[in-house]
């Protein structure tokens, strides 16, 4: 059997299929990679403009984050669209490949529904700037210094130095302590026979030495607030106080604040009680039921 190639029916084939389906494909490719540019530009100015002017390297790297992500999403998008139009004019039928892309898009989201929440969950703790590195949170039974935010797990260190390795999107509620400041709240316990405004002008005078000192100091960004008589404890009347620092820097003040009070408690002589018990040995012949009263001093004596 003889087969004869028409040369000029294949080119003036080839040059018809050019100027319709060719010129398609090519203006296809130029609109993807123009849709490329476009995004590229669209988002180097919305990083110039979600940092401002008060960038820095925390907030660029989440803003770096960010872009990089949707960028890929996008890309790939463009990179679907673009290829299945080029498939389409070389007259692929596109019907099986969308329902077996849609078969395993479900089984793939069904077998990775827990990537997925995590990477969107970690996606949006980013954008909205709710957890950054150095800050001291509290997640769940988990609390401690977040170490890494990244786009599937939170890693938090503890006082012990134990790290909690967290998934983004396990996370329903967070307590940030270092949000722009920090502040330590104080309930003082003194005797009831002690005169409150003296006790709370103390703690104001200890305070403003605190304020003033060279190295303390510049940790305080508002002074000792005392809020006043709290509560009529058991044993004590609790006196609630509270000063704002610098992030993460509220239990350092903390600590170096009750220091100073107890030394000044001790030179003014107020006294800051310690629990008592009253036992009742029970009733005698007469009824009486005379109380045991035993008192615990500092030293661990006993005296009745």
């Amino acid at each position: 059997m003889n087969i004869e190639f028409d040369f000029t029916a294949y080119l003036d084939g080839l040059v018809a299929w050019a100027m319709t389906s060719g010129l398609r494909i090519g203006l296809i490719v130029l609109i993807a990679l123009l849709g490329a540019w476009v995004l590229k530009v669209v988002l180097k100015r919305f990083r110039a403009f979600y940092l401002g002017r008060d960038a820095n390297l925390e907030k660029e790297k989440r803003a770096d984050t960010m872009m990089r992500i949707i960028r890929s999403v996008g890309l790939v998008f463009i990179a679907v669209t673009a290829l299945m139009m080029i498939l389409a004019e070389f007259g692929v039928d596109l019907k099986p490949i969308i329902a077996a892309a849609g078969i395993g898009g479900i089984a793939i989201g069904f077998g990775a529904q827990s990537l997925v929440k995590d990477v969107i969950s970690g996606f949006f703790i980013l954008l909205e700037n709710q957890i950054r590195v150095g800050d001291v949170v509290e997640i769940g039974s988990s609390a401690g210094l977040v170490e890494k935010v990244g786009l599937r797990v939170l890693v938090l260190r503890d006082f012990a130095g134990k790290v909690h390795i967290i998934p983004n999107g396990t996370i329903d509620k967070v307590i940030n302590l270092t949000k722009d400041y920090s502040r330590y709240i104080f309930d003082i316990g003194v005797a009831y026979r002690e005169d409150v405004d003296e006790v709370m002008g103390i703690m104001r005078r200890v305070g403003e030495e605190l304020k003033s000192d060279a190295k303390y100091g510049p940790l305080i960004l508002e002074p000792l607030e005392v809020l006043g008589l709290d509560q009529f404890g058991d044993s004590a009347l609790i006196i609630k106080a509270r000063i704002t620092t610098k992030p993460i820097e509220q239990w350092t003040v903390a600590r170096e604040f009750n220091r100073r009070l107890k030394n000044a408690f001790d030179a003014a002589g107020v006294e800051i009680p310690f629990p008592h018990t009253t036992l009742y040995l029970g009733e005698d012949k007469q009824g009486q039921a005379p109380p045991l009263r035993v008192v615990v001093n500092k030293d661990g004596e006993v005296s009745g």
